[in-house]
């Protein structure tokens, strides 16, 4: 069977840099950081009292006061962004088969919000005050399953969780979906909201969030030789994937070629990569295979890139197994300098900067890059960007348990 082509078609992002495609990719051109002190509770106890919060966002703008009560803000992200993408990507869900309409939206930890405020419910009041929403809040299905339900797609609905690996993960399963006939589009991504006293704090425990609170716009800082951990984020990225021919047949516009997906299993530790990069380096090894490409077709890179030691020497030891002699010649940015760490969402917002790049021959800076540092010896585009000529770019995600994917986009042609 020969695999169908899948182009891109539209994208939606909320993020901490700013909701809405064209707003989000101008922050990350201008260097701008939408790190700052947590404000959705008293993080005055906690080693890390930073976030990339989501502030432009209202509920109320897209839902009733009935649904917003009802949909934890991970389902929520989820919907907006879909509604985003389909917008973007000209789609009138009256003039298609919804049936060949797919949904793959997955959330590294879905609602942990929920959780923590039906548990406290249930200490003071008893178990009868446990809302019957609860369930529904907190599954991370419900974010694919909502985004069914608003738009009618009755194709494939699913979803993933590979901790901060999910949203690549989506993206490349529906990229597969309708590389084999599966559906003819697929609203792909992933979607967080975990900045909340137990996903900060379980973190924390971790030792994996940074400890420069004085500092937020600096402390995200991939690849430099004082990164001391990561920050948590949140929103999300999806894009409607669609085969070349549906595209063509409707007239979309197709903004990029998704060409390339690979992905792996370090089989080592639930939290640390394997400290050679040997998965990692797999997974982009299968991705350019897949892409049909040589490592040198590669135009740029963006990294994972979180802003912790072992994550980022990890990385780069695996784009050097992988590249060899070109390893230093490709620009490699992590956004995450400016968005921190949107966990199960990463791998959606990195996506959709990707396509931009491809878009516009622009790459984004990784911020911050101060101290150069001998494990991380690559070109990281030093906090400014650069216009180059941007053929195909590739978007590497890392996860706890030892979750690898890279994906790759390229220009579209005929």
């Amino acid at each position: 069977m020969e695999k169908r082509r899948v182009v891109i078609t539209g994208l939606g992002i909320i993020s901490p840099v700013g909701s809405g495609t064209q707003k989000f990719w101008k922050a990350l051109l201008a260097g701008q950081s939408g790190i700052g002190p947590i404000t959705r509770f008293d993080a005055s106890q906690f080693d890390c009292r930073i976030a990339g919060e989501v502030k432009d966002f209202n509920p109320l703008d897209h839902f009733s006061t009935k649904e917003a009560r009802n949909l934890a803000p991970f389902v929520q992200y989820a919907a907006v962004t879909s509604d985003e993408a389909i917008k973007h990507a000209k789609l009138d869900l009256k003039n298609i088969d919804l049936h060949r309409f797919g949904i793959l939206i997955g959330s590294g930890i879905g609602s942990i919000e929920t959780l923590e405020h039906e548990y406290q419910k249930y200490l003071e009041k008893g178990p009868s005050k446990i809302s019957p929403h609860f369930i529904p809040k907190i599954i991370i299905n419900e974010a694919a399953g909502q985004v069914s339900i608003r738009t009618g797609a009755r194709g494939p609905s699913t979803c993933i969780t590979t901790a901060c690996s999910t949203a690549t993960n989506a993206i490349g399963d529906a990229f597969r979906f309708i590389q084999y006939g599966d559906a003819d589009i697929m609203i792909a991504g992933g979607t967080e909201s975990a900045t909340t006293v137990l996903g900060i704090g379980g973190f924390c425990a971790l030792k994996a969030l940074t400890k420069n609170n004085d500092h937020p716009e600096k402390a995200s800082r991939p690849f430099d030789l004082n990164r001391d951990g990561f920050i948590m984020a949140e929103g999300a990225g999806v894009a409607v994937l669609e085969s070349l021919e549906h595209a063509k047949m409707r007239h979309a516009p197709i903004l990029a070629e998704m060409v390339g997906y690979g992905r792996t299993s370090d089989a080592y530790h639930i939290t640390a990569p394997e400290s050679t990069g040997a998965g990692a380096a797999k997974a982009m090894e299968l991705a350019i295979h897949d892409a049909g490409f040589a490592p040198k077709d590669i135009s740029y890179i963006n990294a994972h890139g979180t802003s912790t030691k072992l994550n980022d020497m990890v990385e780069t030891l695996a784009i050097k197994t992988v590249f060899k002699d070109l390893a230093k010649k490709i620009p490699v940015s992590s956004t995450k300098s400016m968005t921190g760490h949107l966990l199960g969402a990463a791998g959606g917002v990195e996506f959709a900067a990707c396509v931009c790049a491809i878009q516009e021959n622009i790459v984004p800076p990784t911020m911050n890059y101060e101290t150069f540092d001998p494990d991380c010896d690559l070109d990281y585009v030093p906090n400014a960007a650069r216009k180059i000529q941007v053929t195909a770019a590739m978007s590497n995600s890392l996860g706890f348990g030892g979750h690898n994917a890279s994906i790759i986009v390229k220009k579209f042609h005929e």
